[in-house]
């Protein structure tokens, strides 16, 4: 016996729901997963994304501090290169709003 069309088109559009979803899922994983091997930290807000570069753990010089301090009269941090001259990628999603020239009252 056949099933009727509606009862069909029914289980043929939960059948694409759930594999879009798990497709999204693995989707997710398979990013998150790409930005923790490139040592890459990412942003999201409504107005943008971002990926920032951020230390190796097994870098031999700031071993995954991200750098060092420098001793001297003003004793500063000094950036480890292997994170601190990598590009950041950003990709722009809404422009954010212009300040106001003057006060709201």
């Amino acid at each position: 016996m056949a099933r009727p069309p509606l009862r069909q088109a029914l289980t043929l559009r939960a059948r694409t729901a759930v594999l879009v979803a798990a497709a999204v899922l693995v989707t997710a994983a398979a990013a998150a997963a790409v930005l923790e091997a490139g040592h890459w930290r990412p942003y999201v807000d409504r107005h943008r994304i971002e990926l920032k570069p951020r230390p190796r753990r097994s870098c031999p010089d700031c071993r995954g501090a991200g750098g060092w301090w420098v001793d001297g009269a003003n004793p500063e941090m000094e950036a480890c290169s292997c994170w601190a001259y990598r590009r950041e990628l950003r990709v722009r999603l809404l422009p954010v709003p212009a300040w106001p020239a003057e006060p709201p009252f």
